[in-house]
């Protein structure tokens, strides 16, 4: 993802709270706005706890929508004519006179439930390792290569096991 700066995986004892979070349910069916917000607060926060240099005045936007509009942005954005679960957008730098927004992360509803169910998953937990996924593109991890996704992957499964989810990689979900 370009524009991020690249983080590694160490916890910030100065971290005083999490990214400030925006919420936008664009389109689809999904969850009340009170379940997803608490979601997101948690998977985004046991993120920003795992990784050093979170800006303390940080601002994510995570944005819920369906699998028409994701794949709109797939195709704009990435070339790929196709539906995703996640898509995130870092932000460009910007003065940190209000805080630094780190960007945004956008979730399709039918891909995320089809995987899932696909995979015997529970959706909450789907989508949490998800959200943290795109979290950590965000803050400038990647997984364009196998050394580059085995460190993304890590750090994902100890966040989610931190959180008492069970290791997204060891059944194959891969495809985040």
């Amino acid at each position: 993802m370009t524009g991020a700066r690249k983080r590694t995986p160490a916890a910030d004892p100065t971290r005083q709270r999490p990214p400030r979070l925006d919420l936008l349910v664009e389109a689809g069916d999904w969850p009340a706005r009170s379940r997803l917000r608490s979601l997101a607060n948690r998977a985004i926060r046991a993120a920003a706890q795992s990784v050093a240099g979170v800006p303390a005045e940080a601002e994510v936007c995570v944005v819920f929508t369906d699998d028409g509009h994701i794949r709109a942005l797939n195709l704009r954005f990435r070339g790929q004519d196709k539906p995703t679960n996640v898509l995130s957008f870092p932000a460009a730098p910007q003065a940190e006179r209000f805080g630094q927004v780190l960007g945004d992360i956008v979730l399709a509803l039918e891909t995320i439930h089809r995987e899932a169910q696909d995979q015997g998953l529970i959706f909450d937990d789907h989508l949490t390792h998800l959200i943290v996924h795109g979290f950590l593109h965000l803050l400038g991890f990647d997984h364009e290569n196998d050394a580059e996704a085995g460190v993304m992957e890590r750090l994902e499964t100890a966040i989610l096991v931190g959180m008492g989810i069970a290791d997204p990689y060891a059944g194959g979900d891969n495809d985040a």
